[in-house]
């Protein structure tokens, strides 16, 4: 299969990689040959280390790199299969390259965008023949994340979402199918983990190290959200949340943080520039946690109950099957447990009566619980 990747950042390598590694022909296209370069680099650093590790032999490392060639020019691309675009979370920008792309490219050929959490639909409505057109979602790494979401715009055919569910599952990947609404599954369900740690930090319940501990520890969760918004880049991060609320009309619930906007501002980033939420300095001295544990459990059961409260609703207006979004969630994210079958174990009564308790106290529709939760606990179903 001849697979074209449109960017050659970070993700566009990721991706090459992955179909490399599976056998199909890759082009990786950018306009700069620095990038090029520099993906061409990375790529050689990733299969060295692989093969000290003993995942690969020198072998496979080259038959990997030779199924891989970077072009500069889109003429190169003619004899895709499928296009994957990974560039700028830019809508304008991505309906222009689209446009493009499509002129070089047979009728068959499928187009589809990694965006993270624009619409689809926009992007299709570009192309002269939007039934081809389709998100396919990777996370970063692409060669180590397992998730995939897989969009259908409106305008997306049904021979073209079959035919990239199966390209998707054969490349080893789980895949997720999502309707075409802001932020998918993850970046949806996945915004209380940043947005109501802030919360509770401008509220003055805790600070960044002691809401991390208390998801780690008592939710054995990979990373506090502090720690995954340094990671991330707290720049990515804001632009998401402010992208996913403005593109629900404004609703309260991905409301973003005054605190997130000002780290954004001070170029507080994370990891990246070495200050973020902590400082990565050398020699930097951060706050320890308090360990208290009445408190640690306060924490981790209100940011709990509001991740499981999205999750519902994002059953409730079918933007995925169950099982999609407790996949999406433990393979995109890491979660510890599916976020629906957590809310089983709890119990369903318990998530709508502490939902109901913040909506009490602080009668914003933040706080809302969901008409799934709450239709589910007076019917005494679960999800599973």
């Amino acid at each position: 299969m001849n697979i074209s990747v449109i960017g050659a950042g970070t993700m566009g390598s990721g991706i090459a990689q992955v179909a490399a590694t599976v056998g199909c022909n890759v082009k990786l296209y950018d306009v700069k040959d620095e990038a090029l370069e520099y993906a061409q680099t990375a790529l050689e650093k990733v299969l060295n280390r692989l093969i000290e590790k003993g995942r690969i032999d020198e072998q496979e490392k080259n038959r990997i790199r030779n199924n891989i060639q970077y072009v500069n020019t889109l003429r190169k691309i003619k004899k895709s299969d499928l296009v994957i675009e990974a560039i700028v979370e830019d809508l304008d920008i991505k309906q222009k390259v689209f446009s493009t792309v499509e002129k070089f490219v047979s009728e068959d050929c499928i187009l589809a965008s990694n965006t993270s959490s624009l619409s689809v639909a926009s992007i299709a409505a570009s192309l002269e023949n939007p039934e081809r057109c389709i998100g396919i979602h990777f996370f970063n790494p692409a060669p180590l994340m397992r998730l995939v979401e897989v969009i259908p715009a409106v305008q997306t055919s049904e021979k073209v979402l079959q035919k990239s569910i199966e390209i998707i599952k054969s490349w080893g990947k789980t895949v997720a199918v999502t309707k075409d609404t802001p932020g998918f599954i993850v970046n949806r369900v996945a915004r209380p983990f940043y947005g109501e740690a802030l919360r509770i930090y401008e509220e003055g319940i805790a600070d960044f190290a002691t809401i991390d501990w208390a998801m780690k520890t008592l939710g054995n969760f990979r990373m506090g959200p502090f720690e995954l918004m340094d990671f991330i880049g707290n720049d990515i991060n804001y632009t998401v949340t402010e992208t996913v609320f403005r593109a629900f009309y404004f609703d309260p619930r991905y409301k973003p943080s005054f605190t997130q906007k000002r780290y954004f501002e001070a170029g507080y980033l994370g990891r990246k520039s070495e200050r973020g939420y902590y400082n990565y300095s050398e020699n930097a001295e951060n706050k320890e946690a308090n360990t208290d544990e009445n408190l640690g459990k306060e924490i981790f059961e209100r940011i709990l109950v509001m991740l499981i409260n999205e999750a519902a609703d994002a059953l409730f207006w079918n933007i995925a099957s169950a099982e999609d979004i407790d996949n999406a969630m433990q393979q995109g994210v890491n979660y510890p447990k599916g976020l629906l079958a957590w809310a089983d174990e709890k119990g369903i009564e318990w998530c709508v009566k502490k939902m109901d308790i913040l909506y009490s106290r602080y009668r914003e529709d933040r706080y809302r619980c969901s008409p799934l939760l709450r239709d589910m606990s007076k019917s005494g179903k679960t999800f599973y």
